[in-house]
């Protein structure tokens, strides 16, 4: 059975930083390509990042790229989320998820239909 736990979420002030871990326990950690979604009230669930164990980059979604940096640690099975400069509109509740290392493409890892599990997700409230 594989488990995903985030944690890091919080309250802070348009501007501030804040870095989400996920720590994954069960099959091998390499052999999956890990993703950040966050999802708001009333919205879809957004596409953030994703990253696969390789030297292949990461993945970023339009609305964080340049501000946020997904890094992942394989020996502590663990994924990143690093955010700058958050503003408001980067306020909603943020879950990691774990693929099967299959396809890496742009398309593939920006659904969350291709994820199979799946974090219980993290408050992220930043204030104006």
């Amino acid at each position: 059975q594989v488990q995903l736990v985030e944690s890091g979420g919080g309250l802070v002030q348009a501007g501030d930083s804040l870095r989400l871990s996920c720590v994954v326990s069960g099959r091998t950690f390499r052999s999956y390509d890990m993703g950040w979604f966050r999802q708001a009230p009333g919205k879809e669930r957004e596409f953030v990042g994703a990253s696969r164990w390789s030297s292949m980059m990461p993945y970023y979604g339009d609305s964080v790229k340049g501000r946020f940096t997904i890094s992942r640690d394989d020996a502590e099975q663990t994924v990143y989320l690093q955010m700058d400069s958050l503003t408001p509109e980067d306020t909603a509740v943020y879950y990691c998820a774990a693929k099967d290392g299959n396809s890496y493409s742009y398309s593939t890892v920006r659904s969350p239909s291709q994820y199979t599990y799946w974090g219980q997700g993290t408050q992220v409230t930043v204030s104006s």
